[in-house]
């Protein structure tokens, strides 16, 4: 009877042992919100030195604005106009400009296969990285309101309306400007549609609506971060219709869920290509 070869043994017996156990299970995949938590911490960690002189550009450039309207708008409803519109650009420059900008660069360079292979919901992700960039433009929005306030006459009652305009006008912009990063072909055309975006916002948001054409009055319709210019303007009357402004604020609300979730599809598009 021949001896059987210790190596084959030992073979047979690894083998018996996988056939066995099989692949180890993978562990269970991350909960939206501890994810999301932990994104917005790394996102808000990374973007913070980068970011910054950017948003100290976003507030120069929303205030310059408004300094040059003084010389046109003398005041009444244009005046509220420009100073809600100038106050949103803030919003608009970070989180539809610079996120288009950031997931174009994260899409091209790879970063999007890190975030496929961790347990990690792609919503957890694009809401994460929206939150941190938005968070950016709480100060420089509340400077720019200030100013033009000062600028043209206008009541500092209401102000703080804004803390709901930031996060509404922002997951709307913000979703935007990541579904627009995601779906750019490269990364050059997503700094291009950013920039489109925002100067959209700036030409649509900040001019008076009834000096527009009809055209571009429709358009203005169209444009995410209207709905929460007009709810920051209407707070500056006498007596504001809080109801409309609650209305505004909710079809902003609307627009930023759909936006969110066309980038939430963007981002599982891109990370299995």
């Amino acid at each position: 009877m021949s001896a059987v070869p210790l190596e084959a043994v030992v073979r047979a017996d690894g083998r018996a042992q996988a056939a066995d156990t099989g692949p180890a299970p993978l562990g269970p995949p991350a909960r939206l919100l501890p994810a999301l938590s932990a994104v917005y911490r790394a996102q808000l960690s990374r973007a913070r030195v980068a970011r910054i002189p950017l948003l100290f550009v976003a507030t120069f450039q929303s205030v310059g604005i408004m300094i040059l309207m003084r010389g046109v708008v003398d005041g009444g409803g244009e005046a509220r106009a420009v100073v809600a519109g100038s106050s949103v650009l803030v919003v608009a420059f970070v989180a539809l400009n610079l996120l288009a900008q950031y997931f174009g660069q994260l899409r091209s360079d790879g970063g999007l296969d890190h975030y496929a292979t961790l347990p990690v919901p792609p919503a957890a992700v694009v809401l994460g990285a929206a939150a941190a960039y938005a968070s950016f433009t709480v100060p420089g929005t509340f400077v720019t309101a200030i100013v033009g306030c000062g600028l043209f006459g206008l009541p500092f009652t209401h102000l703080w309306v804004l803390l709901a305009v930031i996060p509404l006008a922002g997951a709307a912009l913000a979703g935007l400007g990541a579904a627009l990063g995601l779906l750019a072909p490269r990364p050059e055309l997503a700094t291009l549609l950013g920039q489109m975006g925002m100067s959209a916002a700036l030409l649509l948001g900040v001019l008076p609506a009834d000096r527009m054409p009809t055209l571009l009055q429709y358009a203005r319709d169209l444009l995410p971060s209207t709905y929460g210019v007009e709810a920051f303007a209407r707070t500056f009357g006498p007596d504001p219709d809080w109801g409309v402004v609650a209305l505004d604020l909710a079809v902003c609300a609307g627009v930023g869920v759909v936006s969110l979730a066309v980038a939430t599809w963007a981002f599982r598009r891109a990370a299995v290509r």
